[in-house]
């Protein structure tokens, strides 16, 4: 199991949680509250910080409750050296206006083992099957 660390910055934080011990994505809270109005962007704060080990990447997902009543969020990757507290960009892309309040669950958190990459600059990349056909280029 792979370490997942908080410490409050905030005493009015509430630690992440998960509704099932199996379950993938670890809940994460707001400690304010605010009314997201139609198209509106917030950048929501949750009181926390964390840590995982190095070879890790926290990937921020939608909550599927959220995600079904218009709420997204943007952004979403947590490298395994950041120590600041965590903030989630919300947008209510609804034409009604949302309120989020303290101690909402805002978003998920999935800790991922990811291979580390070493960027190399080249004339030409290799060929492929799929070449440069992107944006709808396999049918719907």
């Amino acid at each position: 199991m792979t370490p997942f660390h908080v410490q409050k910055l905030s005493p009015d934080a509430t630690l992440p949680t998960k509704g099932n011990a199996t379950d993938a994505g670890i809940d994460i809270y707001t400690n304010e509250t605010h009314t997201l109005q139609p198209g509106e962007r917030h950048m929501f704060t949750t009181g926390i910080a964390c840590a995982f080990p190095d070879g890790y990447v926290g990937l921020l997902w939608d909550r599927s409750g959220l995600g079904s009543k218009g709420i997204h969020r943007f952004a979403g990757v947590i490298d395994s050296g950041y120590r600041g507290e965590w903030k989630v960009v919300l947008c209510n892309l609804t034409s009604e206006p949302f309120e989020i309040k303290s101690g909402d669950k805002i978003i998920q958190c999935i800790v991922q083992k990811f291979e580390q990459s070493e960027i190399s600059e080249v004339t030409n990349l290799e060929e492929s099957e799929r070449g440069d056909k992107g944006f709808g280029s396999s049918g719907r």
